[in-house]
């Protein structure tokens, strides 16, 4: 049967290296699933793979779009099930890596079918975001949706606003649109993620961050800094770096910054993948325990 194998962690925890040795053992391809490195203009910010790493090993949804781009999970599962088709006619086994939550669940679970939001109302909610603020969207969506406003974030507006524009796109809740059912999948899933101690943890992504800033990570966002509001650059590096450009934080501060909210989305990540029961542990450096499950898995009937 063919095997879609997902290496998943935190950020800055060892997916990339990691992920090179496997698809290169198993003769394979890499599939991001890091919804950031999808934009070709966020390479440093994103960690995306290098031109060495591309060499080594093909992959798949890196640098695919413009900032510009709307993207959603629901069109990430659409798109990689199609490529996985392809794919499986080449190979035995695919390799699925990253650490954006949604995107895994979207292949590995599906996600519910949810409509697209058109181009007049996401453009009709952006403006009542940045007219009203968050706050007035809050209390709209208590009333349109009482039942989504017990369980988001209210304080990711991202969420919050696409709740909001499909409850006025289509007249009906956003809650009513989620079922929450896990759909069949034509492949088998083996599922291995990567931890470390939580000092191990931030001290490689404090690490991480200089060696970004190092890279050219100033430079990068000054060049995006016209498209700063734009969904794709609302992500850690960058929010931050723009503060800096804006005079209003000193490169010092706004590093300590990234390398604190790097530390908290860390957390998030594996507070997320924790709820999984179909995830294999291990620390990145336990590669012969990981391979051994892997081929175990993979022998075991279907």
């Amino acid at each position: 049967m063919k095997t879609l194998l997902v290496l998943i962690g935190p950020t800055g925890v060892g997916k990339t290296e990691l992920s090179l040795r496997l698809a290169e053992r198993y003769n394979t391809c890499i599939v991001s699933a890091d919804s950031r490195q999808l934009y070709r203009e966020l390479k440093i910010g994103t960690a995306a793979p290098t031109p060495q790493q591309l060499a080594r090993v093909p992959h798949h949804m890196v640098g695919t779009l413009e900032l510009t781009s709307y993207y959603s999970a629901a069109r990430y599962e659409e798109e990689v099930m199609q490529l996985l088709d392809s794919l499986f006619r080449q190979h035995e086994v695919v390799l699925l890596t990253g650490g954006s939550m949604m995107y895994v669940d979207a292949v590995c679970k599906g996600i519910d079918d949810i409509p697209t939001v058109d181009e007049e109302t996401r453009a009709t909610m952006l403006r009542k975001y940045e007219t009203e603020g968050l706050e007035q969207l809050c209390a709209e969506l208590k009333l349109l949706d009482p039942d989504y406003y017990r369980i988001v974030d209210l304080k990711n507006p991202k969420r919050v606003i696409h709740a909001l524009e499909i409850c006025y796109m289509t007249g009906r809740t956003y809650t009513s649109y989620r079922t929450n059912e896990q759909k069949e999948r034509p492949f088998r899933i083996i599922k291995i993620g990567l931890r470390r101690e939580r000092e191990e943890l931030y001290d490689r992504i404090n690490r991480r961050v200089h060696q970004m800033v190092e890279e050219g990570l100033v430079e990068e966002a000054r060049r995006v800094y016209p498209y700063r509001q734009l969904n794709s650059l609302n992500t850690v590096g960058y929010k931050e770096m723009f503060r800096y450009l804006d005079g209003e934080w000193s490169l010092d501060f706004a590093i300590e910054k990234i390398q604190q909210n790097s530390r908290i989305y860390s957390r998030k990540q594996m507070a997320w993948f924790k709820r999984d029961a179909d995830i294999h542990w291990f620390h990145p450096d336990e590669e012969e325990q990981i391979l051994h499950i892997i081929d175990q898995l993979m022998s075991a009937p279907a």
